[in-house]
Formats: structure tokens, C-alpha cells, sequence
């Protein structure tokens, strides 16, 4: 029983650490102002469709990821649930559409090298490439 007991204690203290590096989101962009910085509000206005001074394009991941359930949690704050709700009722009257989705992070990646005024959200871990601006980090 010690022997349990001494494993669960050596792997709960070698993956903790790891796990919060995995809980922390970076908002990416590919603009060409290497200075723009946003706060939590103007990241939370332009995922949900609102207006913001500068020209983004918000993408998202799809419902059931990982680190989009970590962005709903700690940026926009509300449940997957009633974020699905908030879009239909906005595609019902036509006023916004949800911002386009893409099926893992790698996918995301590559289209906001790709298309300049994209803004993703990835896991803190992940190699940003130059050509992206880091716009907010939330841990």
C-alpha cells in the first residue's frame, strides 16, 4: 500500500506543474501592429461579435475541445451552453454569425498564418510562429 501511495505522490507532484502550463490560453493574431495588446473585455466583445476599433476576424474551435471549454471559462464566461444559445438567437435574427470553427488546434494554427486579421486562441505550450502577434495571455 505504501508503494501506491508513494507512486500517486510522486506522479501527482511531476504533473501538476505541467497541468497548469496546459490550463494557461494565448489569444493569437496575424496583424501587422506588433504592439497590439487587448484586455480581457475587448478579447471577450470580439469572440461573442462585438465591435472593437481594429479589424479581426475571430476563429474558434469546435464545442467539445479542451481549450476552447478553458476559454469559455476564464475569457468569455459562460458555458458552452449558453454560448450555443447566444449564437443561435443572434443567427435567428441575423445580426452576427459565430466565429468560423476549426476541428484542433494545429488546423487553427495554420489559418491564422495564413489570413492576416485572424484571431485564435491556443494552449500557453504551443510554438508561436513569427508571423503572429500575441494579443492576451489568461492562466
Amino acid at each position: 500500500m505504501r508503494k501506491f501511495l508513494a507512486l500517486f505522490v510522486t506522479c501527482w507532484l511531476v504533473l501538476t506543474p505541467s497541468l497548469k502550463a496546459a490550463e494557461a490560453i494565448i489569444v493569437v493574431a496575424n496583424t501587422s501592429d506588433k504592439s497590439l495588446q487587448l484586455n480581457r473585455l475587448q478579447v471577450r466583445n470580439l469572440f461573442m461579435g462585438g465591435a472593437l476599433p481594429y479589424d479581426l476576424d475571430a476563429i474558434a474551435l469546435p464545442p467539445e475541445n479542451q481549450t476552447r471549454v478553458l476559454f469559455n471559462t476564464k475569457v468569455v464566461g459562460l458555458t458552452e451552453s449558453r454560448i450555443q444559445s447566444y449564437w443561435a438567437q443572434m443567427r435567428f435574427t441575423g445580426r452576427k454569425k459565430a466565429p468560423r470553427e476549426f476541428s484542433n488546434e494545429q488546423s487553427m494554427l495554420e489559418y491564422l498564418i495564413n489570413n492576416a486579421g485572424a484571431v485564435g486562441y491556443l494552449p500557453e505550450g504551443i510554438s508561436v510562429p513569427n508571423e503572429l502577434t500575441v494579443l492576451y495571455t489568461v492562466r
